[in-house]
């Protein structure tokens, strides 16, 4: 008989389940507001792509950085509808022309960042609703809604 090795003895006691001790070193970590830019350029910036991606002029690819993962599934959704709805009838993906209008923003706590921004277009005026919160060291968008 083969003597186990060492390393499959501790191989046999890995558990099957991480340790949330550890987890929370992978976890996204919150960042004080001391430590954040101005987050009104982000929310205008975001603002805009949301727009655009909505519409179906920019890929919601390149805002990926900016949002957490249930933002960019409930954006992903959106867009599959938006495509859906220009098909059916019969129009093209085009880049919108608007205006950026008024931000508010409040700071409801340390480390986070509610804004609206107003867009106006030529045919309506859209609120988009973004709440910023640190996370890493950078603002990343937890949720958004466009009005």
């Amino acid at each position: 008989m083969i003597p186990a090795s060492p390393a499959l003895a501790t191989l046999a006691h890995v558990p099957e389940h991480p340790d949330p001790a550890t987890d929370e070193f992978f976890a996204p970590q919150y960042t004080a507001r001391d430590h954040l830019p101005d987050p009104r350029p982000l929310l205008e910036n975001l603002a805009r792509c949301i727009i655009e991606v909505l519409s179906g002029a920019r890929d919601l690819e390149q805002i990926a950085r900016w949002v957490t993962d249930d933002v960019y599934r409930h954006l992903l959704k959106r867009v599959v509808l938006a495509a859906r709805a220009r098909a059916a009838t019969g129009r093209s993906a085009a880049r919108p022309s608007f205006d950026i209008g008024s931000t508010a923003v409040s700071e409801p706590r340390d480390g986070v960042v509610e804004g609206v921004v107003i867009v106006r277009g030529r045919a309506r005026t859209r609120a988009v609703a973004i709440r910023l919160e640190g996370l890493d060291r950078r603002w990343r968008a937890t949720t958004i809604n466009v009005l």
